[in-house]
């Protein structure tokens, strides 16, 4: 399996939080800002607060799932960031799959006849 393209630099995370733009759900918060590499990159942050390792790293692939699936529905060379909130934990993948979509289509990352 090829490796996503990711968000590693704690100045890259704090420029996109900084400058970039957000919307919020009870599951996850999306943060997005294109970026000039001409391709998307993800990065992700589950807070300790969320539970212990097990925990923190099934939110960690479940979300990295959701972006593989729909990047090429996306729009290339944007930065994304998912930010895990506390309903992530207890939600199925299929809720994060419907909430995950409905943030890229605000966001306008991905048509609206996506389904």
């Amino acid at each position: 399996m090829k490796a996503a393209v990711t968000v590693k630099e704690n100045y890259e995370f704090r420029r996109i939080y900084r400058k970039g733009k957000s919307l919020v759900s009870p599951q996850m918060v999306l943060y997005w800002q294109k970026n000039r590499q001409g391709q998307s990159r993800l990065g992700i942050t589950v807070s300790t607060k969320l539970g212990h390792a097990v925990v923190r790293n099934r939110v960690r692939r479940r979300f990295r799932e959701l972006y593989r699936l729909h990047k090429p529905e996306m729009q290339p060379g944007f930065d994304v960031i998912l930010v895990a909130r506390g309903r992530a934990v207890r939600s199925t993948y299929q809720q994060l799959d419907e909430t995950y979509l409905r943030l890229l289509r605000q966001a306008g990352l991905v048509p609206e006849e996506t389904a």
